[in-house]
């Protein structure tokens, strides 16, 4: 299967689907995630559960306590424990920090050096995407975390699968091409499909995984809402503004959104240029302190 000779990705086929799973392996939801998933959505979630099943786990304590004292969520004293990281955080967030966790340990067979530098910028542009959409109404700031987490989660599968991707997307960059454009011209599917096949997997928002798979569709904001729901559109346009920002306070060309899209993507929002400049300097300030 080649992408381009699919119309739109909302028509993909039952055998294309199949394809793409044949094609590149797509992980299995975690059993982690799956338990937290399913206890967040009792009446009465066992907080003292999900605390000791986090704190089980290295990497998810130190992302939940990470997350907990950001500024996306830190409203006093810092705290120092996983229970207290859950209390502040509260149920819903406490799936984005599980889902991020095993995101994060699904990442294997590839250079550890390339992998932390994807996850510390997958992780900053998450980080200010949750920013842009708490100044926004009814966007929520745990779901843009999560989708901005997610949205380009088919790239290292993409990479494993394939040995010459990072080599073939690398050169086509040099000369101004964007990755999805890449994608398209050289491998039978693209990250936004595989991502949005992996997010289905987990069991994630159907909001997200739409999101995932028309994040880099030139008509995004244009679709109708049978095809591209309302709160996908936000969730996409807010990664957007995020995503840009984050490359240019990178001090790196944007070759993963685009300029047509960074501008569709603020139109939305209703962010005018005056706010602009003050966003970047706020999100800077937040991505600094979370790297320390």
């Amino acid at each position: 299967m080649s992408v381009q000779s699919v119309s739109h990705p909302a028509d993909l086929s039952v055998s294309e689907i199949e394809h793409v799973f044949a094609t590149v392996d797509i992980p299995a939801c975690p059993a982690i995630l799956a338990d937290v998933m399913k206890e967040a959505q009792r009446d009465v979630p066992d907080v003292r559960a999900l605390s000791r099943a986090m704190a089980a786990d290295i990497g998810m304590s130190a992302i939940a306590i990470k997350l907990a004292n950001s500024t996306l969520f830190r409203t006093g004293a810092a705290v120092a424990s996983v229970r207290g990281a859950v209390d502040r955080l509260g149920i819903r967030n406490v799936v984005c920090v599980v889902a991020a966790a095993a995101l994060r340990a699904s990442m294997t067979g590839l250079k550890p050096a390339w992998i932390d530098g994807f996850w510390t910028r997958t992780s900053a542009i998450a980080m200010a995407a949750g920013m842009i959409a708490r100044r926004q109404y009814g966007i929520s700031p745990d779901a843009a975390y999560t989708y901005a987490l997610f949205h380009d989660a088919g790239i290292p599968l993409l990479m494993r699968r394939f040995p010459d991707y990072e080599q073939v997307v690398a050169q086509n960059r040099k000369m101004g091409y964007l990755t999805i454009e890449a994608e398209n011209e050289y491998f039978p599917c693209t990250h936004p499909i595989v991502g949005s096949l992996l997010v289905r997997n987990w069991g994630l928002p159907p909001s997200i995984g739409r999101a995932v798979l028309f994040h880099h569709d030139p008509a995004a904001y244009d679709l109708p809402e049978k095809t591209l729901p309302g709160i996908s559109v936000s969730l996409i346009a807010v990664t957007h503004v995020a995503e840009h920002v984050v490359s240019e306070l990178s001090r790196e060309h944007d070759l993963e959104v685009g300029e047509a899209l960074y501008e569709r993507g603020l139109a939305h929002l209703g962010v005018a240029e005056d706010d602009v400049d003050q966003l970047k300097e706020d999100i800077s300030a937040a991505t600094a302190e979370a790297a320390t």
